[in-house]
């Protein structure tokens, strides 16, 4: 009788970050925790230590405290796509107005909302247990600014998309929206209330090191080999090894660098500038405060409130990247962007420049969907963020840790029901089309 063939998937890249984090370089370093040497066993794997991985291990922890899960973080937690995000555990969609608003399209977008919420659920919880204070976990809600009588329009539809979701907003006009910006560029706004503003390096080292044993985190471990073991999986690291029943894939686009998700996925960076420290007297209005763009693809914009002084934070451009990797030179191009929708918003500050400047990996699907559920017998994918990172990947976590335990929740059942990702046209045509796409859709956002 023949033996059948192993299933072995070896990583064909680690993750590669471009520019520094301002959110990282804020902090103090982190010592990190020790990486994996030698070989272990565990009942579960968690490959990635972002928010999908770490909210998939809080999940773990909470729903059975006797399984010994290993988190494998590639580098250092905080350092990666996590810790350069902008920050917005966000609670509603980007859209939510049609002409024909009803049916489906609002238990879709309700649907969203539950999701959004789980999410925020948990980060709440972590926030409450560990006493995180405002500068890491603050409720104070978003601001979607606008800019042109486009913007305004979208604002309009959508606050009228929320009047019948049933859902608290508050239209603001150009005076009163300058009133909290300290600035009279934008002419309208919307405020919701349920977006939660993190400090996101600092909120997710806090998730990781709010996890306690028999879970346990591996900085500095990528996961380089997964392999079939008949009974289970033996997961290879670079010094060590790990005997496990079952994995968790959370580290979004890098599934596919496993070779899961082929031609799924659209590997698409987004960048950041952040200011130096200044001094609160130059910029009136409130002292924090954190906005999105009326139009998909504007610029995004923060104000942070420090000891030493506050800072801006602008977020703008969209590139494709096949390889998974942003070069300098990208990053410098988006830095011309940034300064120029910076002197734009705030012309009185001019003189106070940029000092840290970073990209982060996206991952999304042509259908919007994740790439979750049991992909081989034993492994659970949680990826595929599509945008929104710290809302929809600690749903995909969460979602994940409980399909993989058997619990039949809400999450779970919503999730059941999204369509597998679609395959994607092949190359040249995906890299031709995703950077015409982005081109067209940052044109049309225009100053926004």
């Amino acid at each position: 009788m023949s033996t059948p063939s192993k299933k072995v998937f070896v990583a064909s890249r680690l993750p590669k970050n471009t520019g520094v984090s301002g959110w990282v370089a804020m902090l103090p370093a982190r010592q990190a925790k020790p990486r994996l040497e030698g070989h272990i066993s565990a009942d579960v794997v968690v490959i990635g230590g972002g928010f999908a991985g770490l909210s998939a291990a809080r999940r773990i922890m909470e729903l059975d405290p006797t399984l010994h899960v290993a988190v494998l973080e590639a580098g250092v937690i905080g350092e990666a796509a996590a810790g350069r995000n902008s920050g917005f555990i966000i609670d509603l969609p980007h859209e939510v107005s049609s002409e024909d608003y009803g049916g489906d399209s609002a238990a879709k977008s309700r649907e969203a909302i539950e999701i959004s919420r789980t999410a925020i659920g948990l980060a709440r919880v972590v926030a409450q247990e560990q006493g995180w204070g405002r500068e890491i976990f603050d409720p104070c809600g978003r601001y979607s600014v606008a800019i042109s009588d486009e913007g305004d329009q979208h604002l309009l539809d959508y606050a009228e998309g929320l009047v019948k979701l049933g859902e608290r907003h508050e239209l603001l006009n150009a005076r009163e929206i300058a009133d909290v910006t300290g600035t009279n560029t934008y002419t309208s706004a919307l405020f919701t209330p349920g977006t939660i503003m993190v400090q996101p390096a600092a909120y997710i080292r806090g998730v990781a090191d709010s996890l306690r044993e028999p879970v346990r985190v591996y900085e500095n471990t990528p996961a380089v080999q997964l392999e079939n073991a008949g009974h289970g999986w033996f997961v290879k690291t670079p010094q060590g090894s790990i005997s496990t029943d079952r994995i968790i894939l959370a580290n979004n686009g890098h599934a596919e660098s496993f070779g899961f998700f082929a031609s799924r996925f659209l590997h698409v960076f987004t960048f950041a500038s952040m200011t130096r420290e200044f001094d609160p007297s130059r910029l009136p209005g409130h002292r924090k405060w954190a906005a999105t763009p009326a139009l998909p693809m504007g610029t995004t914009v923060r104000r942070i409130q420090g000891q030493g002084g506050d800072r801006i934070l602008v977020r703008s451009r969209y590139t494709y990247h096949h390889n998974i990797e942003a070069s300098e030179g990208t990053l410098r191009r988006a830095g011309v962007k940034h300064d120029q929708k910076y002197h734009a918003r705030f012309p009185h500050l001019t003189d106070i420049p940029m000092e840290f400047r970073w990209g982060g990996a996206m991952a999304l699907t042509w259908n919007s969907v994740p790439a979750f559920g049991e992909i081989e017998a034993g492994i659970f994918a949680a990826c595929g963020c599509n945008g929104v990172g710290a809302t929809k990947a600690t749903a995909n976590g969460i979602a994940a840790a409980e399909l993989m335990l058997g619990v039949k929740s809400r999450l779970t059942e919503i999730f059941a029901r999204f369509d597998a990702p679609k395959s994607l046209p092949r190359q040249p045509l995906r890299t031709i089309g995703a950077k015409a796409n982005l081109a067209f859709r940052e044109w049309r956002a225009g100053g926004e």
